[in-house]
């Protein structure tokens, strides 16, 4: 096969992959460690709801709204869908199902130390 052909081959077998978004990761975390994008989070925990919905419950501005689903969305925390009622944001499953698996292993690791008889005690910081 030519350079040319596999070229053109590599570059249509890119176009027939499926896109995939990103599910766990730094970008993740970072989504979710705002209070405002956790609240949010938890939110659409119990239902799937309107930008605008989500606005009022909250007590924000629709572009302070808007802002912080794009980072959610964005994090491939949540999916927004247009909608004649206006764009709904629900949760997407994966990411929370791989989160789960990531805290599963830290479970096990505690459960194994503690069942060792190694316990850990908490310190308190140094205040300065």
């Amino acid at each position: 096969m030519s350079r040319q052909e596999y070229s053109k081959n590599g570059i249509l077998s890119l176009f027939k992959q499926e896109v995939t978004r990103p599910t766990l990761n730094s970008a993740t975390f970072h989504a979710l460690a705002d209070s405002q994008r956790f609240q949010t989070v938890e939110l659409l925990r119990q239902e799937p709801l309107t930008v605008g919905e989500i606005a009022v419950r909250l007590n924000m501005r629709q572009p302070q709204t808007s802002k912080h689903l794009r980072v959610l969305s964005d994090a491939g925390v949540i999916d927004v869908q247009a909608s004649a009622n206006g764009r709904i944001c629900h949760l997407r499953s994966e990411v929370f199902r791989e989160l789960d698996d990531w805290l599963a292993r830290f479970r096990q690791l505690w459960e194994e130390r503690t069942c060792s008889g190694v316990h850990f005690q908490r310190t308190s910081r140094p205040r300065f």
